[in-house]
């Protein structure tokens, strides 16, 4: 078997895959039209709106970072009017996933509070998280490292969300890669490599944030909607002058300035400014810096030095170059052993989530290749000083939030 690419059609007449999906942006070819912040914010709306057409109980993933955060504005902002508010109500559920005290808990809190969401708050522990990691890698078909590191939370989460009665969640995947957001885009080395990188992220995102968002949601039941890959915005947003979106700190301009500048509104906030010019923090990272740590720990227990030696041997097509990613082999390898299995997963070095060919911007990252956004040197404002205990805190479900009853289901935090 092999992945069934995106944007393609199938015919068994002709025996093969054929693109329907030709948009403009598809060639690479550097575009030239100026950045109108108004255009894109207009665009973004519409994404947003579109995706309000609803017969379920639904809410928006809430990690408190700009593109979830902005999906939850927008939606609370524009939701009174719609049939589904008619149907469920006006005020918007968010929901959020962490471990106890991470950056994403907090941050997801303030901006529930400042939109005034029915808030819903997720901890798990380290331990949670790698009981959980056999039935993710059965469910997400990958033994991609950053992929199964951020949708273990993710797994959890949908599984408590899907318990409470809701169907349909709202989530930010996209935007990094339309945008540059990765941390690893400040080293860019112009305007046309920045394009090519964001196009070649695009059109890898059924192998890692959209198996990820598609697959852990699905495994409950969930459907997830992301309107950042919405057809026309992503056409209004990949049409933009690339040099409007390259980060230049000494002119102010962090990642994704441009779509944060689109929605800097100071009559109408759409958010705090602080939210709003929140520094990128990798889902994985965001739910809590020990989870990653520890996920290395558990898994430096269960593979030795002689293992890794004897890696290249054991697993010659994409072989681990880590304990950790030696450990999600394993288990993929029991589920999926077929060899036509590991080919669907892709491999190659990266650097903060970066593909293979942005490792060359810079050479001090060849001897720091991890997916996490603090490998990005220099960059990342925590990278990786702060580092947090492990949590051994039992799993809890924060439970303050009055019961909301809606017609013919229930949703309770």
């Amino acid at each position: 078997f092999e992945s069934f690419p995106p944007g393609h059609l199938y015919s068994s007449k002709s025996g093969g895959f054929r693109r329907w999906y030709n948009p403009p942006w598809f060639s690479e070819a550097i575009p030239s039209v100026p950045y109108d912040p108004l255009v894109l914010r207009r665009a973004f709306e519409n994404a947003v709106t579109k995706r309000l057409m609803t017969d379920v109980p639904f809410g928006v993933l809430l990690s408190g970072g700009l593109d979830s955060s902005l999906v939850a504005s927008i939606t609370a902002r524009y939701l009174a009017g719609t049939k589904a508010a008619k149907q469920w109500g006006a005020q918007l559920h968010s929901f959020c996933v962490g471990l106890e005290g991470s950056p994403d808990l907090k941050a997801a809190r303030e901006v529930a509070d400042y939109l005034g969401t029915v808030h819903h708050e997720f901890h798990f522990t380290v331990q949670d998280g790698i009981d959980a990691i056999e039935d993710v890698i059965y469910h997400i078909e990958t033994y991609d490292v950053t992929t199964i590191r951020a949708s273990t939370p993710m797994f959890l989460m949908s599984r408590k969300i899907k318990s409470l009665g809701v169907k349909m969640v709202i989530s930010g995947e996209g935007s990094d890669e339309i945008f540059g957001g990765y941390l690893y885009f400040h080293k860019a080395p112009d305007k046309d490599e920045f394009h090519r990188e964001t196009c070649r992220k695009i059109k890898a995102l059924h192998q890692y944030d959209c198996l990820r968002a598609n697959k852990a949601t699905s495994a409950w039941g969930l459907e997830a909607r992301v309107p950042f890959l919405d057809k026309e915005f992503i056409n209004v947003a990949m049409s933009i002058d690339p040099e409007a979106k390259m980060i230049k700190k000494d002119e102010g301009r962090i990642e994704k300035w441009v779509l944060r500048r689109a929605f800097d509104d100071e009559e109408h906030p759409y958010l705090p400014k602080h939210i709003l010019y929140r520094q990128k923090e990798q889902f994985s990272d965001g739910v809590g810096y020990s989870w990653i740590d520890g996920l290395k720990a558990h898994a430096a227990r269960h593979v030795t030095d002689k293992m890794m030696f004897n890696a290249s041997f054991i697993f010659p097509h994409n072989t681990p170059t880590t304990k950790e990613a030696y450990y999600y082999r394993m288990i993929f390898e029991r589920f999926f052993p077929q060899n036509s299995a590991r080919l669907t997963v892709p491999g190659g070095a990266s650097v903060a989530c970066s593909t293979a060919k942005a490792v060359e911007w810079d050479a001090a990252w060849k001897n720091n290749l991890d997916p996490s956004g603090r490998a990005a040197l220099g960059v990342h404002l925590s990278a990786y000083d702060a580092e947090t205990p492990l949590s051994n805190k039992p799993s809890k479900v924060i439970d303050s939030i009055p019961r909301m009853d809606f017609p013919g289901v229930a949703i309770q935090s």
